[in-house]
């Protein structure tokens, strides 16, 4: 753990959510903070090569899974912001700043189909930092357990976009493949950091709430 981490104030941490939603949502992707690692997409792909009907599916997949992102990074930011556990704030963001690895190869998708992300990524920020701090709120195991359900609806969502990636997207495909080994990591890790299974209406309440999203970004 950092010195810097350890000595934050809850002010510190607060304004550095702030902070962080800012550049995620009205910034450029090269202020999203991340891990640095390169794009999992092959070198030289071609998106002209996608028929128009066929980039116009990929971008809204695409915008989806940023908008997605944006919501998981937040989701990381509000539990951080209340977590109990210097270790288990750390693990948190660390997982945050992997979720802008995700953030910055998503936007770099988008842009290369001629697209943008979805308009409604400040709102996905704001109330998905709301609901981690809540989950956070409950306590550290709550909030692992809440990680472990958020990620394990994740990779089937990243399953269905596969499937409906046009065969030819190929970079695409490889950035959601390498997101859903990292989503999978996240919620085993949390799992074996303590985390509990959550109450049987939270995880029916989180795939309604993740529908309303997908539906809304995918167009907007």
């Amino acid at each position: 753990m950092t010195d810097t981490l350890r000595h934050q104030t809850p002010l510190d941490r607060l304004i550095g959510v702030i902070d962080q939603g800012l550049r995620t949502t009205l910034a450029g992707r090269d202020a999203i903070g991340g891990t640095g690692r390169p794009t999992p997409a092959p070198a030289g792909d071609a998106p002209a090569a996608l028929e128009p009907a066929e980039a116009r599916v990929a971008a809204g997949l695409m915008r989806v899974n940023h908008a997605g992102e944006v919501a998981a990074q937040a989701l990381y930011h509000g539990q951080a912001l209340v977590a109990r556990e210097p270790a288990v704030r750390e693990f948190l963001l660390t997982a945050a700043r992997e979720e802008g690895d995700h953030l910055i190869w998503c936007a770099a998708r988008l842009e290369a189909l001629g697209s943008r992300p979805s308009v409604l990524n400040p709102l996905w920020y704001a109330g998905s930092v709301a609901i981690g701090a809540v989950a956070g709120l409950a306590g550290d195991a709550i909030s692992l357990g809440f990680i472990t359900e958020t990620e394990r609806q994740v990779e089937g969502h990243i399953d269905s976009h596969l499937e409906r990636l046009p065969p030819g997207d190929a970079a695409s495909r490889a950035v959601l493949e390498q997101m859903k080994a990292d989503e999978v990591r996240h919620g085993t890790h949390a799992h074996e950091r303590g985390g509990r299974e959550l109450p049987a209406p939270l995880p029916r309440l989180m795939r309604l709430t993740a529908q309303l999203m997908t539906r809304s970004a995918y167009w907007i």
